[in-house]
């Protein structure tokens, strides 16, 4: 299955077994969602994570990640979001692409409308 977002995906993943208060959540593998994991072990907000093969055969890695608890059930993590957003480049079809040509350009040149 195509992704379109992994970090998004990752933080969904997290913020939903919270919101579940599970003790592990598994997250399919990649160096990005690896780093991601790796600092959030560094400041704290997770007990731990490791990378562990998948189940029954199949392809790929999971990324196991122990989540972190006080002693009243509350998470380590109080609030995830995603600051930035991935860059989504804005397809434009030929019509469109006319009426922006015609916006801007001479008189004499612009292209006939059809």
């Amino acid at each position: 299955m195509s992704m379109t977002d992994p970090i998004a995906d990752f933080l969904t993943r997290v913020r939903n077994a919270i919101h579940a208060a599970h003790e592990t959540v598994e997250i399919p593998a990649s160096k990005q969602k690896s780093e991601l994991a790796r600092i959030l072990d560094e400041q704290g907000y997770i007990d731990s994570w490791s990378v562990i093969p998948a189940p029954d055969g199949n392809a790929g890695q999971l990324i196991q990640i122990r989540l972190k608890y006080t002693e009243d059930r509350r998470s380590a993590i109080s609030g995830l979001r995603r600051v930035s957003r991935r860059g989504g480049g804005h397809t434009s079809t030929r019509r469109a692409s006319r009426r922006c040509w015609a916006a801007w350009a001479p008189r004499s040149s612009r292209p006939r409308m059809a």
